[in-house]
């Protein structure tokens, strides 16, 4: 069976190899072929992701016969209707999909949507919170007098939306810069 990988981190301070490592070995182990990597550096709330974006294109070309990923909060932090939609779409087109850390979805039977949709709202949930904290510490930072941002006059070498980000050429383990590893 021929396998795409999906790995997601949110940041370039996160290591997307961790996952790629226990995947593979994963896929080796079930006599997988991975034929294709997809390495996105960004939210999972994001809904355009290259790489995310990529493999469901490729997906519809039938380049793999599965999707595996590391959990359902790597494949999608967008909430239960969009991440059930996301996998309705690889179902309609036969496409298998596993997930590395919930290997008991395949065997929930009719409850496997719900189980799925509580698990997507568990993620978006998860990714608020660490919203609400992260602004929590700046308002506590701000609040002593430290101000926020850039100096007057700086230039900033690293932009977020500065070309780089959004299409993944951040990712240090992607040679070819395409949010796609070979």
């Amino acid at each position: 069976m021929r396998a795409a990988l999906y790995v997601r981190v949110s940041t370039d301070k996160q290591e997307a190899e961790n996952q790629l490592l226990q995947l593979r070995k994963y896929c080796n182990h079930g006599g997988y072929e991975i034929v294709e990597e997809y390495v996105d550096v960004m939210s999972g709330a994001e809904l355009r992701r290259p790489a995310y974006n990529k493999m469901f294109d490729d997906a519809g070309k039938y380049l793999f016969d599965v999707v595996v990923f590391w959990d359902i909060s790597r494949f999608s932090r967008s909430g239960p209707t969009y991440t059930l939609q996301k996998l309705q779409q690889l179902d309609n087109l036969k496409i298998g999909w596993e997930s590395y850390q919930e290997q008991y979805f395949r065997s929930l039977g009719p409850f496997k949507d719900a189980v799925i949709a509580i698990m997507a709202a568990v993620a978006k949930m998860e990714k608020e919170k660490i919203s609400e904290r992260t602004k929590a510490g700046l308002e506590r930072v701000k609040s002593h007098g430290v101000q926020l941002g850039r100096p007057k006059g700086s230039k900033d070498k690293n932009r977020r939306r500065a070309k780089g980000y959004y299409d993944n050429t951040n990712y240090r383990g992607n040679s070819n810069n395409t949010g796609v590893k070979p």
